[in-house]
């Protein structure tokens, strides 16, 4: 007589032994890769299930991409700690979750005090299957009209509000550093007038770039 097939339930957290820490449905986690040799994956946990027979927990998660995993690979951009939100699902051991960590919104990233190893942050969305993204338009900045990438040092034109990476400047990052104001060369000559004026609070026309 064949046996009853185990039924399946819905769990609203589970405790991974190895690790001590409880994840539930929302959380983002790191989970092991099949090669060692690689980084912990980044998915974002949808739904907790138990077979019924024990500790066969599985879980199922959408994965978030990191930029190398891509079709269009890593570009000059994209931050270390960053990760796309793809339209793949997959159904895992919970055994295989080596740790929790937080995908912050990209305004939230850019405003931490300190970013730690399980930091990282999300401001598109990526479909796997065409290699799309979503939204396929991002601001751009500077002299080379590159995205934001928050690795790398910047400075704000009080003029324009442009910013403005120092190398595109014929600057050093220590000179960079060092700057109480600054005017691009489209505004410095206007720049003296501007400081002893009032704060100028004009803001710029956002310049718009495919990220393809």
């Amino acid at each position: 007589m064949a046996r009853a097939k185990a039924q399946r339930r819905t769990l609203d957290s589970y405790t991974v032994k190895p690790i001590n820490k409880t994840v539930k449905p929302g959380d983002c986690v790191l989970m092991r890769p099949a090669d060692p040799s690689k980084p912990s994956y980044v998915a974002k946990i949808e739904r907790i299930e138990s077979d019924g027979r024990g500790p066969n927990v599985r879980v199922r998660v959408r994965w978030y991409y990191r930029p190398e995993e891509s079709i269009g690979g890593r570009r000059q951009f994209h931050g270390s700690k960053e990760v796309f939100l793809s339209d793949h699902y997959d159904t895992q051991s919970a055994d295989t979750i080596e740790g929790k960590c937080m995908v912050h919104s990209f305004k939230n990233y850019t405003k931490l005090d300190a970013v730690g190893n399980d930091d990282f942050f999300c401001r598109f969305e990526y479909n796997s299957s065409t290699g799309a993204f979503d939204p396929d338009r991002v601001a751009v900045y500077c002299k080379c009209e590159m995205p934001y990438n928050p690795d790398d040092l910047m400075v704000q034109c009080e003029g324009c509000i442009d910013w403005f990476h120092p190398a595109c400047i014929e600057m050093s990052a220590e000179e960079a550093k060092r700057l109480d104001h600054f005017f691009c060369e489209n505004c410095s000559s206007e720049g003296q007038k501007k400081l002893q004026n009032s704060h100028n609070t004009r803001q710029s026309d956002a310049k718009l770039a495919v990220v393809l």
